[in-house]
């Protein structure tokens, strides 16, 4: 599929449920189409599935968004963001205003992207059999992953409280083609969004082959992320199982070096899923904020000692940062048009060596085996035994800075700085002007 087609495409349809535009702004763009156009034939809705990719690919979203929020949300001073934007600075410093710009844009950015998606899930009977499969997989692929990413922002974690009653975000499954009182919805509950979104990717995941170019959506892709949401809800048996198959399915394989793993040239083998970026198209906000300026970046979130002083000395993860005007900086998100990547085949050999290590198994490798495999890449010394604080001191120094900083915390009710795990400063408010619109929903306590 051609990302550029994309230029041209803006359906009507695409507007999210909670857009709440001024009347205004409710004008017809110039480049759209007509919705009976839009979703006609199985062109046009292939069409449609590319839309929802590059609404995806945004910087509000998996861009850098949902990533830089998992770390400065889940920081505990091993960085320090010294930009000029207060919406970044309200993350990193956990004091939200409702009216934060940054969070209003990936709420709004979200439900447009979760809109497409249903739009293309409304009109697969238009879908030419061969590619019918392939269309719902994709579709509810990134619906199930952008709803498992808002649930876990703008709501209470998988175990603090109840999640049958603790309030999620809006769950929409139809396409919202025009804004009335009936789409003003309520807040789901925590359990009734990660039912849809476990829905949606194990559906995915039976729906789904496995592709070359891992920019789409593929059956891979969605274990990975099951294996995902599995971990935060404590399901270790299911979290085990979801990252064994993608370990099993043999797809993908660990790189060299860790460095190579962040490098597009050598990357293929390991990125299970990724955005792709090119000069064109696609956005890496990772590297706007992550690198120097002799990287294209603004230098704005900085290492800090207490972070680099986890790494052992043989470990070349603790060397892969650069220095610039006597700060340090992430080696990850240098190359300014470099694919960003959402999800790696090394988190899922630490998922499963987390689930087997608390369940007493070892489905498909003993716990020790598969963080030595992670290890004697990084050149870091071998573990003799392991413990469940080890595969978490290795998911720190593996996964830094790719966004799941605060969702480690959370699920294991541990402190960020001297802030309890459930406390209301670590949930991003619903932004105020959804708030103002839909008098349906209810703002998180404390805001």
């Amino acid at each position: 599929m051609n990302k550029n087609i994309k230029h041209w495409l803006f359906i009507g349809a695409t507007v999210a449920f909670m857009t709440s535009c001024d009347n205004q702004l409710d004008v017809k763009p110039t480049a759209s189409i007509d919705e009976s156009e839009a979703l006609a034939n199985s062109q046009a809705v292939e069409v449609t599935l590319v839309g929802a990719y590059d609404a995806l690919s945004s910087s509000n979203l998996y861009g850098g968004a949902i990533q830089y929020s998992g770390d400065l949300l889940g920081d505990d001073a091993e960085v320090r963001f010294a930009g000029t934007f207060t919406t970044l600075d309200e993350l990193w410093r956990k004091t939200f205003t409702t009216t934060n710009a940054q969070t209003q844009a990936t709420w709004l950015q979200a439900y447009t992207t979760i809109n497409i998606a249903n739009n293309v899930l409304s009109a697969l009977d238009k879908v030419d059999a061969s590619r019918k499969n392939t269309l719902e997989g994709e579709a509810r692929f990134i619906r199930g992953l952008v709803y498992f990413d808002l649930v876990r922002l703008w709501a209470k974690t998988w175990g603090d409280g109840d999640p049958n009653t603790n309030l999620g975000v809006p769950l929409v499954i139809t396409p919202t083609r025009g804004i009335t009182d009936a789409d003003y919805l309520p807040r789901a509950t925590v359990a009734a969004i990660y039912a849809q979104v476990i829905e949606d990717l194990t559906k995915a995941e039976s729906l789904l082959g496995n592709p070359s170019d891992t920019g789409f959506a593929s059956k891979t892709a969605a274990q990975a992320i099951l294996a995902r949401v599995y971990l935060q809800q404590g399901k270790y048996t299911e979290a085990r199982d979801a990252a064994n198959r993608v370990i099993t399915g043999n797809q993908f394989s660990l790189t060299e070096s860790f460095a190579s793993a962040f490098s597009d040239a050598t990357n293929d083998s390991e990125i299970i899923f990724k955005i792709i970026v090119n000069e064109q198209d696609g956005a890496n906000n990772m590297n706007l904020y992550y690198a120097p300026a002799t990287y294209q970046g603004r230098g704005d979130i900085r290492v800090q000692n207490k972070h680099l002083n986890l790494y052992s000395s043989s470990d070349s993860r603790g060397t892969f940062f650069v220095r610039a005007s006597g700060n340090v900086y992430t080696s990850k998100y240098l190359d300014q048009f470099g694919d960003v990547p959402v999800v790696r085949l090394a988190e899922m050999y630490l998922v499963r060596a987390e689930a087997n290590l608390r369940l007493g198994t070892s489905i498909g490798a003993t716990p020790l085996a598969d963080v030595n495999r992670i290890r004697n890449r990084a050149g870091a010394a071998e573990l003799t035994t392991v413990t469940v604080d080890n595969v978490m001191a290795e998911r720190k120094l593996e996964l830094a800075f790719e966004g799941e900083q605060i969702h480690d915390a959370k699920r294991l009710k541990r402190n960020v700085g001297t802030l309890p795990f459930s406390d209301n400063k670590l949930v991003i408010p619903i932004p105020q002007r959804e708030i103002d619109t839909n008098k349906s929903l209810v703002q998180n306590p404390g805001y």
